[in-house]
């Protein structure tokens, strides 16, 4: 069961301090004013105030970033063992989890999310994160292939140097650890930019790992625009990899960028339409119905991992629809700082605008929906009422392009087979889910499902050590999480040495 945060007005206030001094970009170790182009107003998404004015980062000020990382890996953190480097990792964590309500406090604030969500989840999985991070620092080793007479080779694992980090605005935090994570644990200094709306804990984090022992230049911030600061960082010269979360669109820029500069290393997470499939073997929607609602309100629908899409067989029509209905009860919207809030608004009124058209796009065709009857506590444009569409066309925006709110689209089948077909009939694949009781048929349909993570009964993304990431236009160069994310973070060295 979540546990409700404790908080009063001053811890309310002191996060908006903290907020406003979050104003520029972090290089080296500390805040930089140093060539700064525009000043960009933050917005809470709940209210529309101004929660701080942040000095957006320049190409300078990127480059200035840069130098920083490079500038540390030729010191101490360039030279620092295994056991240096988790020590450090885990300080951070420690550091984490010991600011655990202010970082919860302000994640709410900058992204809108529910606190009970920012406190029960982001945090602790930020923590959790950076502490498995820590322990692989320790376990992760070289490879000596067979030897033969004269001859000894060894194959050795060195960091990529400088990373550039780009993140998503939906989940900053936790996806800041899932990135820096690998990246400091192979070896890496890394440049992150935040999402344009959404710099504040990745800011703060960085202060923190300053506070914890981090050298200067190991972790370094630069908030701003894709059409400067992120174009700045994918054609930087001196920057050897990097590792973009976000839309699809603007993940294919970056091998744009690669190209017309050094050819560096691109790993992208990008958006998902994602299916749930419902096996006909299913008697009862009792078992499921939480991981199904779950799956498209969580984070309101903000989620690339969400479900989008489900696909049941018409014999479950009419109790689908009920349990859909009763599940939207029980997610009051509202204040993000309600602790009874479960669905917070939208992340800025762009998007809020683009969710609302693709709702009203799907209603001028289609009268076959059910909005959320859960309570509304205070007003805002950008508190988005949860709408499920049933029988929406194969051929609709509404089935077919991610919307990223809390919208869902159902189809009911007679056919097992067809059911697949229109599943992976996307450009997305992301993620999938299969609701089933019967483990030959869930094996089947898992198999032929084309999508880079399956969920089985559940909605969920796996835990620290199961890759995440997806085929076709959702995912290119690697895999975040587990063992294998580090493949992004490295360069593999083959050395042949004749004794």
């Amino acid at each position: 069961m979540d546990k409700v945060p404790m908080f009063g007005v001053s811890d309310l206030r002191q996060t908006r301090d903290t907020a406003r001094r979050l104003d520029t970009s972090w290089i080296g170790d500390g805040f930089s004013r140093d060539g700064g182009s525009e000043v960009r107003n933050i917005m809470s998404p709940f209210d529309g105030e101004t929660i701080s004015e942040v000095a957006f980062a320049s190409e300078r000020q990127v480059d200035l970033a840069v130098h920083a990382a490079r500038a540390a890996l030729k010191a101490d953190w360039g030279t620092m063992g295994h056991e240096g480097r988790a020590a450090l990792i885990r300080a951070l964590a420690d550091a984490v989890e010991k600011n655990r309500l202010e970082l919860a406090l302000l994640e709410s604030l900058d992204v809108g999310k529910p606190i009970l969500h920012s406190y029960n989840d982001d945090v602790p999985t930020t923590v959790g994160v950076l502490r498995w991070y820590a322990s692989l620092t320790e376990t992760a080793y070289d490879l000596s292939p067979a030897r033969r007479k004269g001859v000894l080779s060894q194959i050795v694992r060195e960091p990529q140097s400088v990373v550039g980090i780009v993140l998503p605005w939906n989940y900053p935090l936790t996806t800041l650890a899932l990135k820096i994570g690998p990246a400091l644990a192979a070896g890496n200094a890394v440049v992150c930019k935040p999402a344009d709306d959404t710099p504040l804990t990745t800011l703060r984090l960085a202060e923190l790992a300053v506070e914890a022992g981090f050298p200067a230049g190991v972790i370094n911030v630069v908030p701003g625009t894709g059409a400067v600061a992120g174009k700045a960082l994918g054609l930087h010269d001196h920057v050897s990899a990097i590792n973009f979360t976000g839309s699809t669109a603007t993940g294919r820029r970056f091998l744009h960028y690669s190209a017309d500069s050094n050819l560096k290393e691109i790993s992208l997470e990008c958006g998902g339409k994602n299916p749930a499939i419902i096996l006909p073997d299913v008697k009862s929607l009792d078992r499921f119905a939480d991981d199904i609602a779950t799956g498209f309100l969580m984070n309101s629908g903000q989620l690339c991992s969400s479900i989008s899409r489900v696909l049941a067989p018409r014999a479950l029509e009419a109790d689908l629809r009920d349990m859909l209905v009763a599940k939207m009860k029980e997610w009051p919207i509202g204040d993000p700082f309600d602790p009874a809030t479960r669905i917070g608004p939208l992340v800025s009124d762009a998007h809020a605008a683009k969710v609302n058209r693709a709702i009203d796009t799907e209603k001028q065709r289609n009268n076959d929906f059910s909005m959320s009857a859960a309570e509304t506590k205070g007003a805002s444009p950008r508190l988005v009422e949860p709408v499920v569409f049933f029988n929406v066309a194969e051929s609709a925006d509404a089935w077919r392009e991610e919307i990223f709110g809390p919208v869902l689209s159902v189809r009911f089948y007679d056919d097992l087979d067809g059911a697949i077909r229109s599943a992976n009939d996307t450009r997305y694949g992301l993620s999938a889910y299969v609701f089933g009781e019967n483990p030959d048929a869930i094996r089947e349909a898992s198999a032929t499902l084309d999508a880079g993570f399956v969920a089985i009964n559940a909605f969920c993304e796996g835990d620290f050590t199961t890759p995440f990431g997806g085929f076709k236009t959702s995912g290119f160069g690697g895999k975040d999480k587990g063992i294998h994310s580090l493949d992004q973070y490295s360069r593999t060295k083959s050395i042949w040495w004749a004794t």
